[in-house]
């Protein structure tokens, strides 16, 4: 199954395994082997996806031990964090960016670094630095989950600079997405609480 919507002007990066181990790369839809599609943007950057927000499948499950650890530990919402997966890589572990963004919560080597993560690509640590780098925004926005989110999007240089959310049609795609995911994971996480909690 495939994650991930393109505008009709990109073209599908393909990404598979060759008979010698190595990765390979192509524009041209592999026919002898199996394949993925190679990350090129946020899952939730994409301006002209066509996806309802609104309706797309969501995953309250996946990495429930990883983002609980990393949530608490940091204190944060954990509905977020799903959202901010979500919208980042749509909890595709091997997800890449143009730019070099790594992993599930899409960190940049400079950022992973400067949180103390050594092993961006393990999906824990990646969790672990992206909820960090996610905390830090949060405090230095006065808990202001929009802004946070927009800094993690396109820096909080450029969300300072703007005095809010930056007028970057990306960035304010991404903050309204991030915000209809978050909504939904929370709901979802709190019918599973009820569902669990002694009558």
């Amino acid at each position: 199954m495939l994650f991930f919507a393109f505008s009709a002007a990109a073209k599908p990066i393909y990404q598979y395994v060759k008979s010698d181990g190595s990765i390979a790369f192509t524009d041209r839809k592999p026919i002898k082997h199996s394949y993925s599609i190679y990350r090129t943007g946020c899952y939730a950057c994409q301006l002209r996806s066509s996806l309802n927000w609104h309706k797309i499948p969501i995953y309250p499950d996946k990495y429930h031990l990883e983002i609980a650890t990393a949530s608490k530990q940091h204190n944060v919402d954990p509905a977020l964090v799903r959202a901010m997966i979500h919208a980042e890589s749509a909890f595709k572990a091997n997800a890449r960016s143009k730019k070099g963004a790594i992993g599930l919560m899409q960190l940049m080597p400079e950022t992973a670094k400067y949180m103390g993560i050594k092993r961006p690509t393990k999906p824990s640590q990646n969790i672990l630095g992206g909820v960090k780098y996610l905390s830090y925004l949060l405090e230095k926005f006065n808990g202001n989950i929009r802004l946070a989110t927009a800094a993690y999007n396109a820096g909080p240089n450029a969300v300072k600079k703007y005095r809010g959310i930056p007028p970057f049609a990306e960035t304010k795609a991404y903050v309204e997405r991030v915000g209809i995911l978050h909504n939904r994971y929370r709901v979802a996480i709190n019918k599973k609480k009820r569902k669990i909690s002694p009558s």
